[in-house]
Order: structure tokens, then C-alpha cells, then sequence
């Protein structure tokens, strides 16, 4: 849990520090939010390539070299001194991190029982979430206190100390000797289904919510100290969701999804039918909160059970497709921003996802041969 705190936030921590560093290597802006683009592109390019490469290799190895790359690549990130140095640090991240999430969940939910499964994912769901709302924050408070280096350099302490514990104290097993290392009911077609929901729902999602900030100032009229209040709060029903899916994921798994699913669809088309009013607005935003985080744990949860081969394969594809979900909606929502408006954003947000949940649809009720 704490290392997918930290590595949650080593992602998104350059958000709230884009002017400090900005200011301090002298570039642009929008080349330091290439530290977040290029962040997630790597994960997308890179999960499935890694995950194959080192799935002969002992979970333990593996996690504790990864967390040492962490640890090096914070510690190069904050004593950076140009943008091309700390541009390389970001990448290293990005491929620890890439690899990190295909193999944290087999190993997690394999040292407990196969039916409280849904949980293990919960608990580690909600540790990367706090990292939005936690981790984010609190780095960028202290980043502007002192200096961007300080929050960046306190990811390379927290690394040491998961390090330090996964080295001395999880099992050395062969990866295929795991007991979460193959699904419990393997399933290719169901498999397929959940990879194009999740990177259609990702799609979706990102179309809109990148452009939040713009959409929440210029269509729901609010001014911008209260669009940073309410993007703290944000956090808070994402927060919410993640524990009560986790709680729900062992009993109803298919179910599970296809409601957070849903509810993001809802979300996303709410806000561009109504979010001209300032309340309706808050009402859909807290609904997109609470569907956000649990869409993705959910996935990671079916896969646990439907893949067809290896589970850290099959979580890494899990990844690298919602990560490209991502890329693209950002893309997407951009262009529509230039040619439309913001809320065709949305309006393209919530009909992508309400395709998500027509494959989730498809998917349960097709006939088997």
C-alpha cells in the first residue's frame, strides 16, 4: 500500500509543482507537463513488454529492484539541474511504475484467500487514491514552502522504507508457484470484453474530466478559488468509492463494474445537460469522483479472475490499455475543444462510456458456443 502511495504520487506530484519548476530549470510550462504526458505514454508503451520480459523471475526480486528504481529516479529527479536530466529521471519512473502494477496485484492478493480478493484490491486502491488526495497535495503544499526538490526527494525516503520491508519480508517463489499467478476462472472472451470496456471507459473519462478546471469556470460559472476547492473535494467521493467497491468487489464483481461504469457515463453526460447550473454541477462532479477510481480497481479485479494465462500479463495489458485510454481522451477532448466547446468534451466523454457499458452489456448476455 505504501509503495502504490508513492508511486501514485511520484506520477502526479509535477501537477501542483508545474510553475516552481518551471521557473527554477527556466522552460516552459507546457514542457514541464510533458513530465506527465510522457510519464503516462510510457506506462502505456511499456507494461505489457516489461511484464513479459520478467515474468520468470522471483516477485520479490522483481518488486524490490523496482522500488530501487524509484528511489534512484527520485533522488536524480530533485537533484536535476536541466530539463533533459529530469525529463530521463521522470522516465525511469514511469518504467518501474509500468511494471509495479502488473506485478503488485498477484503478489498482494496471493498471500491471502481467493475470497477476499476484491478486498487486497480495495486496500491498495485506496492507497493509491490517497495519493490524489493525500499525497498531491500535502507535496505541493510543501513544494511551494520550501522548494519543488523537497516533496520530490521525501518519495525517494518513503521508497527505501517499502523497499526495506518487501526485501526482508515477502517469500521467494517462482512467479508461476504463486497462488494468484493464473485467474480463477480464465475466461479469453471475458478477458477481451472487460480490455475494450476499460480503455473505451478511460477514453471517456479523460475526454472531459483533463478539461475540468475549464469546464467548471466557463460553463458552471464558478471562479477559480472555488474550482480548487471544489478539485480537493473531488477527491474525497473518489476516495469514497474506491473503499465501497472494495468492500462489494468479492461479492459482485461483474456487477461492480458495470455500475461504476454506468455511473461515470451518468456523471459525464449530467455535466454537459446541466452543468450550467452551479449545483447540478457539484451533484454530477461528486458522481464522476465516485466512479472514477473504482472503474480501473474493478478491472484489475476481473482480470485477477478471467485471465487467460498469466495474471500479471493479463494486469499489465489491463494498464497499458487505460493508460492509452488516457492519452487518448486527453487528445480527444483537446481537439473537440478547438473545433466545439468544452462541453462537447463531455458530450463525447459520456457517449464513449455509455459504449463501454453497451460492451460490458454484450459481453454477459452473449451466447457461449
Amino acid at each position: 500500500m505504501l509503495a502504490a502511495f508513492t508511486f501514485n504520487t511520484a506520477e502526479n506530484l509535477p501537477v501542483g509543482l508545474l510553475e516552481l519548476i518551471s521557473e527554477d530549470i527556466a522552460v516552459s510550462v507546457s514542457a514541464v507537463g510533458l513530465l506527465v504526458t510522457g510519464y503516462g505514454v510510457t506506462v502505456a508503451v511499456a507494461s505489457l513488454p516489461l511484464a513479459r520480459v520478467t515474468q520468470s523471475l522471483p516477485r520479490r526480486h522483481v518488486l524490490t529492484g523496482l522500488l530501487a528504481a524509484l528511489v534512484v529516479s527520485s533522488l536524480v529527479a530533485a537533484l536535476s539541474p536541466s530539463y533533459p536530466l529530469l525529463l530521463g529521471a521522470r522516465l525511469l519512473t514511469a518504467l518501474a511504475q509500468a511494471l509495479f502494477w502488473a506485478v503488485m496485484g498477484p503478489v498482494a492478493v496471493g498471500l491471502f484467500a481467493p475470497e477476499v480478493r476484491g478486498r487486497v484490491v480495495g486496500a491498495l486502491s485506496v492507497a493509491g487514491s490517497l495519493a490524489l488526495v493525500l499525497g498531491v497535495p500535502a507535496g505541493t503544499w510543501l513544494g511551494r514552502q520550501s522548494a519543488w526538490q523537497v516533496p520530490i526527494a521525501l518519495l525517494a525516503g518513503l521508497g527505501i522504507v517499502s523497499l526495506v520491508t518487501i526485501a526482508a519480508l515477502l517469500p521467494t517463489t517462482r512467479p508461476e508457484e504463486a497462488r494468484a499467478a493464473y485467474g480463477t476462472a480464465p475466461d479469453a472472451r471475458r478477458f477481451a470484453t472487460v480490455l475494450v470496456a476499460g480503455a473505451l471507459s478511460a477514453t471517456g473519462a479523460f475526454t472531459g474530466f483533463t478539461y475540468l478546471v475549464k469546464f467548471l469556470g466557463d460553463v458552471s460559472g464558478f471562479s477559480p478559488d472555488t474550482v480548487n476547492a471544489l478539485l480537493v473535494a473531488f477527491g474525497l467521493p473518489c476516495l469514497a468509492g474506491v473503499a465501497l467497491t472494495g468492500a462489494l468487489l468479492d461479492r459482485f464483481p461483474h456487477a461492480t463494474l458495470a455500475t461504476a461504469v454506468a455511473a461515470q457515463a451518468g456523471s459525464l453526460l449530467g455535466l454537459y445537460a446541466a452543468g450550467t447550473d452551479p449545483v447540478a454541477a457539484v451533484v454530477f462532479l461528486v458522481l464522476m469522483g465516485g466512479a472514477l477510481g473504482p472503474v480501473f480497481m474493478a478491472t484489475q479485479n476481473e482480470m485477477l479472475h478471467c485471465a487467460p494465462g498469466r495474471t500479471d500479463i493479463a494486469l499489465a495489458a489491463n494498464s497499458a490499455s487505460y493508460n492509452a485510454g488516457i492519452a487518448a481522451g486527453a487528445a480527444l477532448g483537446g481537439l473537440l475543444l478547438a473545433l466545439v466547446d468544452v462541453r462537447a468534451a463531455f458530450l463525447a466523454g459520456g457517449l464513449l462510456t455509455t459504449t463501454a457499458c453497451a460492451v460490458l452489456f454484450s459481453g454477459r448476455h452473449r451466447p457461449r458456443p
